[in-house]
């Protein structure tokens, strides 16, 4: 963050370079030693843009877009890959060897 004795950014309107004006009256560039003159009318203000294609696209869209019809065909179902899921009958531990936990006394 800059210190405030270096006073407001500014552009140097022939060279387009920036530096800070050390709060001199009147703005000199140190690029090409003129005086800079600064324009006070203009503020920043928010403008809205044109709508973006994404809201347009919201817009068209219709509440019987979204609605999903019961009536449609369950033929299309997709395999998900059940087959990840089954258990294998390998990999089965008993219930006394994951409760055998080390005490003090085994170490």
């Amino acid at each position: 963050m800059p210190k405030e004795e270096w006073g407001n950014k500014r552009l140097c309107p022939e060279t387009g370079k920036r530096f800070y004006d050390l709060n001199a009256t009147p703005v000199i560039s140190p690029y090409t030693g003129n005086v800079v003159t600064i324009d006070t009318s203009k503020t920043r203000t928010m403008v809205a843009d044109a709508e973006d294609a994404q809201t347009k696209k919201a817009e068209e869209t219709t509440d019987d877009d979204l609605v999903l019809d019961d009536d449609q065909d369950d033929d299309d179902d997709v395999d998900l890959g059940d087959d990840v899921l089954e258990d294998d009958d390998d990999d089965t531990v008993s219930l006394d060897e994951l409760a055998d936990v080390a005490t003090n006394d085994d170490d």
